[in-house]
């Protein structure tokens, strides 16, 4: 893709001002003023990759929210628009727990998606090995640029969703909250919060770009069922009955699905 791609290292002496950036003093020698100048962050990016986010502390994490959510950053009070298009990556260390800080679920939430990355099959990894090993690889040509990828995003919004499947995105979504009367009973005793209302608008999204990548005119049912996984996975929180059973948020989408009964991790 031709677009303008950063990575930040999240670590725990990372700022927020060393995300978004920060105003300087700068004197005019000529005429003998001084002013602020803006000096951009590494967030002014097209494709930020956000690289262990849950090592920086919290304070930090929230420098991406209105990023994310406004797509622009607030400095001394101006607020500066991002590029676009502009979306965040980010990874987490699922491993060390030491130095590490679980993100909000108010920022998860600004995550369309939460893709489980486990290691390797024994073919993919020779493939890595094979590709990161030997010679430099040639220069890639971009296949898409900025305004291709705006016109694909218009395409996917303006595909049609008819009642039903908007509908089966909406039910799917308040069944995750235990609190609401679309929630089975089993679930009361699994989940303490279920997903929000962006679940359902990313979920429709979701849908439509599926349909659109598959060359059909319109979302369908089974575009919401297959996109609920990544859509729902770090939208739940579960109890400790959950964790102690070690039923996980995965086993309990493909109930609601109707796939299978919860299994254990």
């Amino acid at each position: 893709m031709a677009l303008d791609f950063g990575r930040i290292q999240f670590t725990p002496d990372l700022m927020p001002a060393d995300i978004v950036g920060t105003e300087v003093l700068e004197d005019d020698r000529t005429g003998g003023s001084r002013r602020l100048r803006f000096l951009p962050g590494p967030i002014f990016r097209n494709v930020l990759l956000a690289d262990e986010i849950n090592r920086a502390p919290p304070k930090t994490q929230s420098a991406l929210l209105e990023a994310m959510q406004e797509m622009q950053v607030t400095v001394g009070g101006v607020s500066h628009p991002l590029p676009q298009p502009f979306f965040v990556l980010a990874t987490r260390n699922p491993i060390e727990q030491e130095g590490t800080y679980p993100l909000p679920e108010g920022q998860l939430d600004r995550f369309m998606f939460m893709i489980r990355v486990d290691y390797p099959d024994g073919g993919e990894e020779l493939e890595i090995v094979r590709r990161t090993t030997g010679p430099a690889p040639r220069p890639i040509a971009p296949a898409v640029d900025g305004g291709a990828l705006a016109a694909a995003a218009d395409l996917v919004r303006a595909l049609p969703v008819s009642e039903h499947v908007m509908r089966r995105a909406v039910d799917l979504v308040r069944s995750t909250r235990p609190t609401a009367k679309e929630s089975p009973d089993w679930l009361r005793g699994l989940v303490r919060y279920g997903a929000g209302p962006r679940a359902s608008q990313f979920l429709v999204l979701a849908a439509k770009a599926r349909a659109a990548l598959e060359g059909r005119p319109c979302a369908e049912v089974r575009d919401v069922n297959r996109a609920a996984p990544g859509v729902l996975r770090h939208r739940l929180v579960t109890t400790f009955e959950a964790e102690s059973e070690g039923i996980r948020p995965d086993a309990i989408i493909e109930r609601l699905l109707g796939a299978e009964a919860p299994r254990r991790a």
